[in-house]
């Protein structure tokens, strides 16, 4: 028979050690640079920078940013589609 119990203590634990990990991805950085584009990202996928050519590009970083946003809810929505 199963424990309910420990099963909301292990629940408990992985959700304890994914906000460690985000955390640990957030800390991280990236930078890429090729053809006079610089981006850098955090390891949790948040858009700190973009270049183009030394300018910084706001407005298209802000845009990578919000695409990636979405795709993230979208991978979100279909893990608790997995889940149910």
């Amino acid at each position: 028979m199963i424990n309910p119990f420990k099963a909301m203590g292990d629940m408990r634990e992985f959700q304890k050690k994914a906000k460690q990990m985000q955390s640990a991805l957030a800390e991280e950085e990236v930078t890429v640079e090729k053809d006079g584009i610089k981006i850098v990202m955090s390891g949790d996928q948040k858009v700190k920078l973009i270049e183009v050519d030394g300018v910084e590009e706001l407005r298209i970083a802000e845009a990578f940013a919000e695409a990636v946003k979405k795709t993230q809810e979208i991978a979100a929505r279909k893990l608790m589609q997995m889940q149910e």
